[in-house]
């Protein structure tokens, strides 16, 4: 008889035993074969494995906090568009395709002057 872990293989045949006990006195019988076979596998494996064992990228990004610096903030395309509160001339923008793929993007503008936000729609 085999064992492999707390699984036992019948000697003559080779099909998986009964349930193990770990007590090697118990005999188990072959159910496809009848061959009485002695119990010999250990009473308990025991695994452990530490979360470094398996690396994740999405563990390592779900712990780290993103910092974002004025400088990254600062980044966004500029165009030339007066600023309706201040009349700053330059201003920031983005642009979202926030409707229909038929329509026209949404653009938001960012004056960095008094921090105005508004938008348009194209």
């Amino acid at each position: 008889m085999a064992a492999i872990g707390s699984l036992v293989f019948c000697t003559d045949c080779g099909d998986l035993l009964e349930s193990s006990t770990g007590n090697k006195e118990t005999i188990l019988v072959c159910a496809c074969c009848g061959k009485e076979n002695r119990d010999t596998a250990s009473t308990t494996i025991t695994t452990e494995s530490k979360p470094s064992s398996f690396p994740s990228r999405l563990r390592q990004e779900r712990s780290s906090i993103q910092t974002i610096q004025q400088e990254d903030r600062e980044k966004d395309a500029k165009i030339a568009v007066s600023c309706p509160e201040c009349e700053e001339k330059e201003v920031r923008y983005t642009s979202a395709q926030l409707r229909g793929a038929d329509e026209g993007s949404t653009i938001f503008y960012t004056c960095p002057n008094c921090n105005n936000k508004w938008n348009t729609n194209n």
